[in-house]
């Protein structure tokens, strides 16, 4: 076998239709488009979920909708838990924003701090931060530690 014996199979290649092209070409005139219309014009077809006056399919589905209500005042805070201290801090240790920056426990130094109540404290920490959960205050009041906020 040489070079030019290769060719493809038979049937596989096969010539793009010339629409357009005069009656005796077979596609001429309307060149397959059919008479006047939406579809027989130049340019878009019509929006992509348009459908001709029905209600459009992604509108009549309701978990596709927005979901109410988008409150733009949402306050995103860096959630800390007890036992995330208890590893980060020595007794006596003062828990601030930015001892807790040096500790890397902030996804966003930018947003306030609330301490969670998961775990448990067994030493005393002096706590200034902008939130704390009631159970995280008894058990750090409990360990001997102090709560401050801070705005």
């Amino acid at each position: 076998m040489k070079l030019h014996d290769l060719a493809p199979n038979e049937g596989a290649k096969k010539n793009k239709k010339r629409v357009g092209r005069g009656i005796a070409a077979g596609q001429g005139k309307t060149a397959g488009r059919g008479q006047k219309g939406q579809k027989a014009r130049s340019g878009s077809g019509g929006k992509l979920y348009r459908q001709g006056g029905n209600l459009p399919f992604f509108r009549r589905l309701p978990f596709m909708r927005g979901k109410g209500f988008t409150n733009i005042n949402r306050v995103e805070y860096n959630e800390i838990n007890l036992d995330q201290l208890a590893e980060a801090f020595q007794a006596d240790a003062e828990v601030t924003p930015e001892t807790l920056e040096t500790a890397r426990l902030l996804r966003d130094k930018r947003n306030p701090i609330v301490i969670l109540g998961r775990g448990e404290v067994k030493s005393a920490l002096k706590v200034r931060v902008h939130r704390v959960s009631k159970g995280a205050q008894e058990k750090i009041e409990a360990a001997g530690g102090s709560v401050e906020l801070i705005n």
